[in-house]
């Protein structure tokens, strides 16, 4: 998997693309908690549920329908006021957006069992044709020369390309007459 920060690079990205200006802080907070959100799937290694069961890592929290649930479930808490009104749908799809992000990005990782993207409706898992990212390690083996080498990996398969795509978008929102 990629790391936490990774997936809230993603969010921002996303964020800056699909979100209106002066959208408030909270939806942006409540976005990147969505994005890294899948990964609260790693309590079940303690608990015995083994990685390649439905509730393992990697499994029914990465998937489609997991983030179209986590999404609305978001939305309800961020748009609680009317405030929103007219761009609830930009909201909302940026809340799923980014939590189906999560497992693409894993699938891009060298490790792991795939992602199960059609859970619960099918256990399969998949990885991407091409897993340029470096696998994290999960735990205490984050503070590591093996962390720094995928934080390394990160920063140029996704946070580079993130940011081109952000700088792009607040480029062309400029040069948008009022």
């Amino acid at each position: 998997m990629p790391t936490i920060f990774t997936h809230a690079v993603a969010a921002a990205a996303i964020g800056t693309v699909a979100l209106p200006p002066k959208t408030p802080l909270r939806v942006w907070t409540v976005g990147v908690l969505c994005a890294m959100a899948p990964d609260l799937d790693v309590i079940a290694f303690p608990l015995g549920i083994s990685y390649s069961d439905m509730l393992g890592h990697r499994g029914l929290t990465h998937s489609i329908a997991f983030a179209l649930a986590l999404s609305l479930l978001a939305s309800v808490f961020v748009l609680r006021d009317s405030a929103f009104d007219r761009t609830r749908w930009r909201i909302w799809l940026f809340l799923f957006l980014v939590s189906a992000s999560h497992g693409p990005l894993d699938a891009l990782t060298n490790g792991g069992n795939g992602i199960a993207f059609f859970a619960p409706f099918s256990a399969e898992r998949y990885f991407f044709p091409v897993t340029p990212i470096e696998v994290s390690p999960i735990g205490r083996g984050f503070m590591s020369e093996r962390g720094l080498r995928v934080l390394a990996s990160e920063f140029v398969w996704v946070w580079i390309p993130c940011l081109a795509v952000a700088a792009l978008a607040v480029s062309l929102r400029r040069r948008r007459p009022p």
